[in-house]
């Protein structure tokens, strides 16, 4: 019974006490870059959820086999694999979204939330606690980017997914779509964010 609270605790932490973007403030580089609509927010929260859950596997598993000296450019390796393959796939796959992210998709391999957990968390642990700390850290990520992205796109396009709301006429905040929209609407979803968590805590 502990121990599966300790993992339900484990899980989310990622999404709520420590979320990677409104409360650690990691992995800012695509957070603002790329957030200027959800589509393109949840795709890059989906696509550093994959790596970063399956470096987390492969770093739990390989640990033992690594020389301290060599630990953090070995785990940078492992990630560069992950990434590639996503590359690769939205590439194929999804090229208009593989086109909205173009440089941020190789940048996650230098993503810190990434290299964290991998140093942090996989190379201290065993397989499954590692699924389950980067699988609530990647949730976490994705519902951010997701809900900075929802909101920019509202305020800036009247739209969500690419859905319109409001007529084509109407009188939008453009300003939230171009970078300097990035950081007002975080540092506002930020303190909402940290308000209502720690008041429910």
């Amino acid at each position: 019974m502990t121990k599966s609270m300790d993992q339900k605790q484990n899980l989310l932490k990622g999404i709520i006490k420590e979320n990677p973007v409104f409360v650690m403030l990691l992995g800012m580089c695509p957070t603002l870059g790329v957030t200027s609509s959800a589509f393109n927010g949840l795709g890059m929260g989906v696509a550093t959820m994959f790596v970063l859950i399956m470096s987390n596997i492969a770093v739990s598993l390989v640990k033992d086999f690594i020389p301290d000296k060599v630990r953090i450019p070995a785990f940078i390796i492992i990630i560069a694999s992950f990434v590639t393959i996503v590359e690769m796939v939205l590439e194929a796959y999804v090229p208009f979204l593989y086109e909205q992210l173009g440089i941020f998709i190789p940048l996650i391999v230098v993503n810190c939330l990434i290299l964290g957990r991998a140093e942090a968390f996989a190379s201290k642990n065993n397989l499954f606690s590692s699924v389950v700390d980067a699988t609530g850290m990647g949730l976490g990520f994705v519902l951010a980017l997701t809900t900075l992205g929802g909101v920019r796109e509202v305020l800036g396009s009247g739209s969500i997914f690419d859905i319109k709301f409001v007529a084509e006429n109407a009188n939008t905040f453009i300003l939230f779509i171009l970078p300097p929209g990035a950081f007002i609407a975080l540092a506002y979803l930020s303190v909402l964010f940290n308000k209502i968590t720690i008041k429910d805590m």
